[in-house]
């Protein structure tokens, strides 16, 4: 109860700023969605009614009683006052479609997600304990050192989208063998399918993250006293995750938002009524009630999985934090080897090479949906065009623009998470909001173009890189030989560049890699709703989007378009592995000494203070001696 209420009392204490901010950024989320449809420079009145009836002529006097009646002529600034008046009565409008009230189909649908990101959660902790196992058992028995880098079939995994699973899920399982409901949501079993489908990608993700941290955990003091005095592996094995949760816990929150409502397309595969449903159809019929009060809801949501993940961090190793007793999990280790990696960079770039000398536009109606063959060797398409020239062309343009997007999110993460009280807040605001809402946010802004998906895909992929370098070097400036070098004189910059950049550095870098697949995949799907690349563009997104009606008569059209996903995210994974940037400790005293940097006597312990792990020793204590 007291590490409790300490972690309760330092929370509140750093909140009361991070409060404000908060409610700054959310003014103006909510103020930029209110203005979508004049950002968007398009007549929210015919977007309106072409969402309430499609086959309703558009004539002045129909869209002037739609402005009427949603009181569009009084501008936006004075329906967003509107909204938020009604707001604080409990009241959030009504549809601009449908004409029913917002807020209980607003509520029932975050309590349909909400259910939804809990059997997924279930099963991504399945998968993330399944990642590590291996490493689990061979840090309890001594054995690290026997640990070879692996990873394939977690690249598998992480890279696939979600989309994908769920069709492949929903065809195979609920259709073809019936062993589980694949549409709607009525009850326990109507959740399992839809729960795998977005548990397992978000599973193998954190479970490589988690499997990156555990051998600095065993490796320090503690591990190597239980297993000297005999205690049992499961409790080594146990307090080893326990010491590299914390590290986890802010990018458990983000899948936490993630999971309710930014599963767009696993909802409408299995025609599920949730809150990412709801909020998509809303941005893009401009039910501006229904939208505002949706993000509202995902705002909120973020800013309580936030707040959770501190606390809990908080009260994991408060106290570890406060006196600077941790030890760092990210030691210089030996480089990982490189077969992995150029074997499949090697297969990826025959793939692209093999397939660039044909045409990707090129179109056959005799050779429609063809199996593969020596013409064809990845099949053919819908309009008869060639899988392996469509594959090979849009590589150029989707791993150019994923590497670009991948590499300015890890910068600009890195950036602010050495700002955690900025970029804090502006993490959780930013997680809420689903990528295809700031595509349009964006688009309306920048105007449509070839590198508006580029730009609204950078605006939200660096949260969570910010969000792993934050929580990474909390944990890294409560070390002990931190807390040691800043005693014998150590300077800021010092610390920053020595010290803090080569432990925070490599692991960020690795998780930046590790979403490189899933980047990919968000440009093409903004992409394919308009919001960029046009078909008949190759690109990787509008091949899996466009073949996907094809998958049974032609399961190769998706296949091989996933599985060189899947190729790319075995080549991330393993590439990050040889990601290192060894830690070069040098004597701070002497010529090496940073300039400017008062010289400190060395620390000894306080005997009668036993929460203070060093404090420096004063020169009349010197003298006394």
């Amino acid at each position: 109860m007291k590490g409790a209420a300490a972690a309760l009392h330092a929370l509140a204490r750093s909140s009361v700023p991070a409060l404000l901010w908060r409610t700054v950024l959310v003014a103006a989320l909510v103020c930029g969605i209110g203005l979508l449809p004049w950002l968007s420079r398009t007549d929210p009145a015919l977007t309106v009614l072409r969402a309430r009836s499609a086959d309703r002529d558009a004539t002045p006097e129909v869209l002037r009683a739609i402005r009427d009646q949603l009181g569009l002529d009084d501008g936006p600034l004075v329906l967003l006052g509107r909204w938020l008046g009604g707001l604080l009565h409990g009241d959030a409008g009504t549809s601009w479609v449908s004409g029913t009230q917002v807020l209980p189909g607003v509520v029932q649908a975050l309590g349909v997600s909400l259910l939804l990101m809990s059997g997924a959660l279930v099963v991504a902790a399945g998968t993330a304990a399944a990642v590590c196992a291996r490493t689990l058992r061979l840090g309890t028995r001594g054995r690290l050192g026997a640990r070879r880098p692996g990873g394939t079939v977690t690249a598998v995994l992480a890279a696939l989208p979600e989309f994908l699973f769920a069709y492949v899920l929903a065809s195979v399982i609920g259709v073809q063998l019936g062993w589980l409901p694949a549409l709607g949501w009525y009850g326990p079993q109507w959740m399992v399918l839809p729960s795998l489908a977005l548990g397992l990608p978000a599973g193998a993700v954190l479970g490589r993250m988690l499997d990156d941290l555990l051998p600095g955990a065993f490796t320090e003091p503690w591990a190597m006293a239980a297993a000297a005095r005999g205690v049992p592996p499961k409790s080594v094995a146990r307090q080893a995750v326990h010491r590299c949760v914390p590290g986890l816990l802010p990018n458990l929150a983000l899948f936490v938002v993630g999971l309710t409502g930014g599963s767009v397309a696993v909802e409408q595969i299995f025609d599920i009524p949730g809150l990412g449903r709801l909020t998509l159809h809303a941005a893009l019929a401009q039910d501006l009630p229904a939208l505002q009060t949706g993000t509202l809801a995902l705002v909120l949501l973020a800013a309580t999985a936030g707040i959770l993940a501190r606390f809990a961090a908080r009260l994991l190793i408060g106290p570890a934090l406060r006196d600077g007793a941790l030890q760092s999990l990210h030691r210089p280790r030996p480089p990982a080897p490189r077969t992995l990696p150029l074997l499949y960079g090697g297969l990826l770039a025959a793939v692209i090479g093999f397939g660039l000398p044909r045409d990707p536009l090129a179109l056959d109606t005799l050779a429609r949906l063809q199996a593969p063959s020596r013409e064809h060797p990845f099949g053919t398409d819908a309009l008869g065009r060639d899988v392996l020239a469509r594959i090979s062309h849009g590589a150029l343009t989707t791993l150019g623009t994923a590497l670009a997007v991948s590499a300015a999110a890890l910068v600009t993460g890195l950036l602010l998470g050495l700002l955690p009280r900025l970029s804090g807040p502006l993490v959780d605001t930013l997680s809420a909001v689903p990528p295809v809402l700031a595509g349009l946010l964006v688009t309306g802004i920048m105007g449509s173009g070839p590198w508006t998906p580029a730009f609204a895909v950078a605006v939200v992929a660096w949260s969570p890189l910010a969000a792993h370098t934050s929580s990474l070097l909390r944990q890294e400036r409560a070390t002990t030989h931190l807390t040691a070098t800043r005693a014998l004189g150590a300077g800021r910059w010092y610390l920053l560049r020595h010290e803090l950049l080569p432990a925070v550095l490599p692991p960020v870098a690795r998780h930046a890699l590790l979403r490189l697949p899933g980047i990919a995949l968000s440009l093409a799907a903004l992409g394919f709703l308009g919001l960029g690349a046009q078909p008949p563009s190759p690109d990787w997104g509008l091949l899996l989007a466009e073949n996907q009606p094809y998958a049974e008569r032609a399961p190769w059209a998706v296949l091989f378009p996933a599985a060189v996903l899947a190729l790319l995210g075995a080549l991330a994974v393993t590439a990050a592995g040889g990601v290192r940037l060894p830690r070069q400790r040098t004597r701070i005293a002497g010529p090496a000494e940073p300039p400017g940097d008062p010289v400190v006597p060395a620390p000894r312990r306080q005997p009668d203070r036993p929460d203070a792990l060093l404090t420096p020793v004063s020169a009349s204590q010197t003298e006394e001696r």
